[in-house]
């Protein structure tokens, strides 16, 4: 078994060799590591229980046995580099390295056993990194709990997932204290923070009474998000299986040959290497240092923080997003990496001149922008204004994902720099299997043709919502004997392979027949100088069933009227149907931290007592 493993894992790297993926995540781990370090870690590696017992490991294919001790390594040979800076305070790898072991074994103590799961309800900070950590050392997936959510929704979310643990931040007590009784898979709180009440754990004080040994380790990769829950609870989606599933024996076996889920492996965390990974570096520190403006339990964030977990970056971590405290942060620490939402970039370029001008931002190298749609106008803006303050280069990225697929395109600045027009895509497919189908004629589109965006990728071979009543077959299409993950998104790819969305299939106006995409309508609002934001939805409509409605939250300071809108779209040659027949002005739209307007709030108030589609 092991020879035959070890002969499918080595057709399958020498066929991976070639591939402009494999090339650039090889001279990521090269550059960020250093090859120096590198072979310190690979000799510590080996070291913990000697190299021939090493190098079995590896013909076997048995990372599980292997990861641990590469991470420990890596920990000890970067020592007094630091990992996080959190609320001001500063952790070193070496401090990182023994406050994780401290509460994997505070965890294994208290009963936590391989595959139980130990859910995270907290605030950005080193505390989510610990958790992560530690629950991966210890074989137990950590489910990412969404902090803006209440009552039924959280108690939901968290009996999805049925936690044995839950670590939270005194702040959430309240929230959890009244949901209590419904968490009956939940046998130990643990409390960060000093409000600790009888019955439950304090976080530190479970630390403080462990030790900083290397806890017997059962591997698993931890991540264990949820999906957006814009449309009702969020689902538990399972990283632990597909992801992991090449580092630990705990993983289920993805229903594909090993050959090819090395070549999705490779397709995945390629996206280290497009957005910057193989070049971006601190001339102080030596290293990429990331910013993390957004909640750690978003999937999206994920692309922020991963250099984290593999690339011996240094992270700050805003427990809020601000967007003048942002742009000091890139300046104080030398941020060259982040993950950012297309709100985020939109407060920062809202803020006044004088702030805006006020810092140096010639650090920062990939400005990574996902989760939402962004205007070409954005995008080119957010260029500007870090040119302007420094920076010699382009640093827009962008990429398309969802919790589900993992990344799936990369658009990155050499793209738009060759031709600009491509500011208008997500990038080019370049770390999943993404296309677009025809549905009426059932088969795959041409180039320039809308249909439905379908993707096989890492995280859909093995995807499972856990605990949900939602059925999981309802999330793919068969197509050519294969299931393609069906994100409910319309687009089509370009000559280039690069992908336009154009909207999403469950916001479709349908007005007298005509299909409406609203994402085509916000693109435009947005275009007007005093418009900060916008939400195009369904309103009722007596003879047509259902025409476009906007809902547009101006600028501060800023007036505004409909006939300025209306006249604005007209001079963009806007058929009339596509013109919204009602339109009105809010203080603030709803949005999800993560970016996602939660449209189906703004719509209900439209549709009270009258039967509407979907």
């Amino acid at each position: 078994m092991g020879d035959r493993k070890f002969t499918e894992v080595a057709s399958a790297l020498c066929s991976l060799a070639g591939t402009e993926q494999a090339r650039g995540l090889l001279r990521t781990f090269s550059f960020q590591l250093g090859w120096r370090p590198a072979l310190g870690i690979l000799a510590k590696t080996a070291c913990r229980t000697g190299p021939l017992r090493t190098i079995r490991d590896l013909a076997a294919f048995r990372l599980s046995e292997i990861t641990p001790r590469f991470i420990t390594s890596m920990w000890e040979t970067f020592g007094e580099r630091e990992i996080l800076v959190s609320e001001g305070r500063r952790f070193t790898y070496s401090h990182f390295k023994n406050r994780v072991f401290r509460l994997a074994n505070a965890l294994v103590s208290l009963g936590l056993r391989p595959g139980d799961r130990v859910a995270e309800l907290l605030y950005n900070g080193n505390e989510f990194f610990e958790a992560f950590f530690a629950c991966s050392f210890i074989g137990c997936p950590m489910p990412f709990l969404n902090w803006h959510l209440h009552g039924e929704e959280l108690a939901e979310a968290i009996g999805r997932a049925r936690p044995k643990a839950l670590i939270l931040h005194e702040e959430f007590l309240d929230e959890i204290e009244a949901v209590k009784d419904r968490l009956e898979s939940v046998e130990h709180f643990i409390v960060v923070g000093p409000r600790v009440p009888g019955g439950m754990n304090s976080y530190e004080g479970l630390m403080a009474g462990s030790d900083e040994t290397m806890p017997e380790c059962r591997l698993v990769v931890a991540m264990n998000p949820y999906t957006g829950g814009s449309t009702g609870t969020p689902k538990n989606v399972n990283y632990y299986d597909s992801i992991g599933y090449a580092f630990s024996d705990l993983a289920k076996q993805p229903p594909i040959s090993l050959a090819d889920y090395l070549r999705f492996l490779v397709l995945q965390f390629s996206f280290l290497h497009y957005l910057g990974g193989s070049s971006v570096k601190d001339p102080v520190t030596g290293n990429i240092r990331c910013l993390i403006p957004g909640p750690l339990y978003h999937a999206g964030t994920i692309a922020g923080w991963v250099p984290v977990l593999l690339l011996g970056a240094t992270g700050v971590t805003m427990r809020s997003f601000d967007a003048e405290h942002f742009l000091a942060l890139v300046e104080k620490e030398r941020i060259n990496w982040v993950f950012v939402v297309p709100t985020m970039l939109e407060r920062i370029l809202a803020l006044p001149e004088r702030k805006r001008s006020a810092y140096d931002l010639s650090s920062m190298r990939s400005l990574i922008c996902a989760a939402a749609p962004a205007t070409p106008e954005l995008k080119a803006a957010a260029n500007e204004l870090f040119r302007r303050q420094g920076c010699p280069c382009d640093v827009l990225h962008e990429f398309y994902g969802a919790s589900e697929t993992g990344v799936c395109s990369v658009l990155v600045p050499a793209d738009y720099e060759e031709k600009p027009e491509r500011l208008a895509s997500v990038g080019r497919v370049r770390c999943a299997h993404t296309r677009i189908f025809d549905e009426e004629t059932g088969t795959w589109c041409q180039p320039g043709k809308d249909g439905l965006v379908l993707t096989r990728s890492l995280t859909t071979v093995n995807l499972d919502y856990m605990g949900s009543p939602e059925k999981l077959e309802k999330a793919f299409r068969i197509v050519d004997g294969l299931p393609w993950f069906d994100d409910g998104l319309i687009g089509h790819l370009d000559e280039d392979g690069f992908l336009y969305l154009t909207g999403r299939v469950k916001e479709m106006i349908i007005t007298g027949g005509v299909n409406i995409f609203p994402t085509e309508i916000e693109s435009a609002i947005k275009r007007h100088d005093k418009v900060m934001d916008v939400a195009v939805v369904r309103y009722p409509h007596p003879d047509l069933g259902e025409v476009p409605a906007a809902v547009i939250q101006p600028k501060d300071g800023q007036s505004i009227d409909a006939s300025e809108i209306v006249e604005h779209l007209k001079s963009l040659a806007f058929t009339s149907f596509k013109i919204p027949r009602h339109i009105e002005f809010v203080k603030t739209l709803p949005r999800h931290i993560d970016g996602k307007m939660m449209k189906r709030q703004i719509e209900d108030r439209f549709w009270q007592g009258i039967e509407r589609r979907g």
